[in-house]
Order: C-alpha cells, then structure tokens, then sequence
C-alpha cells in the first residue's frame, strides 16, 4: 500500500527570521523544502493552507466565470467588452498566482521573495484591471472626456508599476525596519485602491447627496469596498492572532486570505455583474446615439 508521508511542521524559534510571521508561533513548514514537500504540504494543516486553497479555489471559480460570459458576451469584435475581458482575465491569473506563491514560498529565502514578488506584481495588475474597467465602465457622465478620464488609466499603469516596486523593495527592508516595510506594503496597495475607486466614490457620494438613485450596480459596489475595507483592517491589525498568539497559528494569519478570497469573492462575485450592468446601459446609450445620428442624417 502506496503511503506518503507529510512534511515536518517546526516552531517560530526552528526557522530563520524572514519566515517568520508577527504573533504565529508554530505550524511553520521547512524553510529548505523540496517543490514535492511544497506541494504535499498544501494537502496537511500548517500556516499556509488556507492561503493556498482560498487562492486556488476561486480561481477556477472566476474561470468558470469568465466561460460563462464568454457564452453569452461576444469578446472578440465587441470593443464595448474588452476592458470586461482585461478584468477577468487579471482577476483568474491573480489568484492562481497567489496561490503558487504561498505554496512554493518555503523552497528558500530567496524563493520566498521571489515568490512574493510574483505576488505583488499580480495583485497590482487586478487593481490594474480595476482600474480599466472603472475607467471605461464607471466614470461619471460629467467627468467624461476631461483631463482625469483621458489619463485614467496611464496613471493607473503608472501605479501598478510604481507600487509594485515599493512593495517589493519593502521585503529588504523588513528584518531591520518592520514598522517601516509594513507601511511601505500597506501603502503601496492603498494608494492604487483610493485611486481606482474615485469614480465609485464620487458616484456614491452623488447619490447620497440625492442626485441619483440607488441602482444595482451602484449597491454591489457598495459591498465591494465594505469588504475592501475590512481587508486592510485585518491586515495592518493582525487580528485575531494579535489576541492571543499561538492560539491561531493555523487560522490567524490566513484570516485575511479567507475575507479577501470568500467574502471579497462574494463581492468579486457581484463585481462582474454591476460592470455587465454598466455595459448593457452603456450599449443602450450608444444603440440610441446611433440610431438618433441616423435620422438626423436622413
């Protein structure tokens, strides 16, 4: 009978320093680990599992997704879709890539930051992806056109590039100055997300002035950021590890992988919807224009 025998967990003080993460103490995997013992760890209970699974899953969720509109949008000669086709497809190769990286990270400190550059880069190019399909999708009526929509998304690339880097070289900097890495990483993924999200800010803040009615879309939205939001909290606060260290060793530090790819997922999972809404409105709109040139050139 075929038996496979599962890696060796260690404690926090059995590992170098650059594993380490803030208030777990154990379920830490070997830090020269084979690509084998990467992969049969993601299949026993350590401090990365629930990463690498809350990453894997949903990838294939959104690939699902993504085949389903491919069923019923027409992606290749509707250029009304193709910033929809840039989001999903950025949003199936982010979690994938994610993924790869908590699984393999372990192989050794250089892979680790390896890894975790590929990581970076990847949630960077979702926001990226984000940022295209608001740009197109969510722009307010009256901003149409002006200088900020005509250089959306340059600025957009110029974040992703930008911010990719900052939290990249954040990694350098961590065993000396942790307060300091850990600002820098926060920033670099805040500062793309304010950005990206200013047409959607101003288009909730035009309808809770009155200006505008609730629709659909617009309340998806609304669940997307809520959730955005707890995201960052859990991240800059550690909870609930914080609490009581040790005691969520296997939990705690994947809490936030487990809000950002469930609970966010379910605000990616109406995140399409709200931007097939603006596209429908949108063809609308371009079908009425045209038709209306159209009896004015007859």
């Amino acid at each position: 009978m075929l038996s496979i025998k599962l890696p060796q967990l260690f404690d926090i003080h059995q590992v170098p320093k650059v594993f380490r993460e803030d208030n777990i103490i154990s379920g830490y995997r070997h830090p020269r680990s084979s690509a084998l013992d990467c992969v049969l760890s993601s299949f026993q209970m350590n401090n990365e599992t629930i990463n690498i699974w809350t990453h894997f899953l949903p990838t294939w969720y959104f690939l699902w997704r993504f085949c389903v509109l491919c069923s019923t949008m027409n992606f290749l000669t509707d250029s009304y879709t193709w910033p929809l086709l840039v989001y999903m497809l950025l949003i199936c190769v982010y979690p994938f890539t994610s993924s790869c990286a908590h699984t393999f990270s372990t192989m050794s400190s250089e892979s680790r930051h390896i890894c975790y550059f590929f990581d970076y880069g990847a949630l960077s190019l979702y926001s990226l992806g984000c940022a295209i399909s608001y740009g197109y999708y969510v722009m307010p009526d009256c901003w149409v056109n002006s200088w900020l929509h005509q250089h959306f998304v340059p600025i957009a690339i110029g974040n992703t590039l930008f911010c990719t880097s900052l939290s990249c070289y954040s990694r350098f900097v961590e065993l000396q100055f942790p307060q300091r890495s850990k600002a820098l990483r926060t920033g670099a993924f805040v500062v793309p997300f304010i950005f990206d999200t200013v047409p959607l800010f101003y288009r909730i803040l035009l309808c809770c002035g009155g200006s505008c009615g609730l629709t659909d879309a617009l309340s998806n939205y609304c669940y997307h950021l809520l959730f955005a939001f707890l995201t960052c909290f859990l991240f800059t606060a550690h909870f609930p590890e914080r609490l009581a260290p040790g005691r969520f060793d296997f939990f705690g530090m994947s809490l936030l992988a487990v809000v950002f790819q469930t609970t966010i997922p379910a605000g990616r999972h109406e995140n399409p919807s709200p931007l097939v809404l603006q596209i429908t409105t949108f063809h609308c709109t371009a079908l009425w224009y045209d038709c209306m040139q159209g009896l004015n050139w007859h």
